[in-house]
């Protein structure tokens, strides 16, 4: 019996990519202001210099464990109270300013004081634009109270709790928001979704994750034993060797899902 959901949060509740997507679009067009280059081709270059700068980073290692991406540190300030994020949290003003810097670069403009510029205008139009799905508090609002909620999210808990206070009404639906930082390891760790199930005060049979990502969420649970349900919006392709135990494109098909295993019992 299902008696507990775990969620993730990006891009399961939180529209994360179109906030990272927005916050590049504004933030290219102050270039295009300036230079007249094509906000396209710099957002391309400046994504491209973003992740090759980030994977060289010392910290590297530890940001794939907990779970955060290159579009993350260029918004993120990681003040948490931790030897990685510590590091992280010197690391990335520089990190910014290099990514963007690196982006004009590649499209013919030196200007490093512009690059400076836009790599502290990106973070402030990020937090201007959190996106939540249309269907995200209407599934919500029919879940709580009938199942107890457990929001799982991968993240630094500085930046994890900035998303959810740029969109307050999402937390107040969760009975526990676990968070990979706070934790010391970020999904598919099966470690991390014992511990939900710990806080949760329940067994593996009475959960269920649902989440965007097949090398995270899914994998996870399933190496946990929890069944998963895949929220593939884009049509992507399923992986050989990562199996959901359902998929849905959109989050009110999960009703079903759950009818179904009540009537299983």
């Amino acid at each position: 019996m299902v008696k507990a959901i775990f969620f993730d949060l990006d891009d399961t509740l939180l529209w994360d990519q179109k906030s990272v997507k927005e916050a590049f679009v504004a933030t290219c067009q102050k270039a295009k202001e300036k230079y007249n280059v094509d906000p396209e081709k710099l957002e391309e270059a400046v994504r491209k210099e973003a992740r090759e700068l980030y994977s060289s980073y010392e910290t590297y290692s530890f940001t794939q464990m907990i779970g955060i991406n290159p579009f993350e540190g260029l918004w993120g300030n990681f003040s948490d109270d931790q030897e990685d994020f510590m590091k992280m949290s010197k690391i990335v003003p520089t990190y910014r300013k290099e990514a963007w810097t690196r982006g004009l670069a590649a499209l013919g403009i030196k200007d490093p004081d512009f690059g400076y510029e836009l790599g502290e205008l990106f973070p402030a139009i990020r937090r201007e634009k959190p996106f939540v799905y249309d269907e995200s508090f209407q599934v919500l609002d029919q879940l709580k109270g009938n199942y107890k909620l457990l929001l799982l999210t991968n993240g630094s808990p500085d930046l994890q709790n900035t998303k959810l206070t740029i969109t307050p009404e999402i937390a107040p639906y969760f009975d526990q928001i676990v968070i990979s930082g706070d934790f010391g390891r970020g999904k598919p760790d099966p470690s991390i979704f014992e511990h939900a199930l710990k806080l949760m005060e329940i067994n593996k049979e009475d959960a269920i994750m649902v989440g965007d990502n097949l090398m995270t969420d899914i994998l996870g649970a399933t190496r946990a034993g929890i069944k998963s349900v895949w929220i593939n919006r884009h049509n992507k392709e399923r992986l050989p060797d990562v199996t959901p135990t359902y998929e849905i494109k959109h989050l009110e098909e999960l009703f079903p899902i759950l009818d179904e295993l009540k009537s299983a019992e």
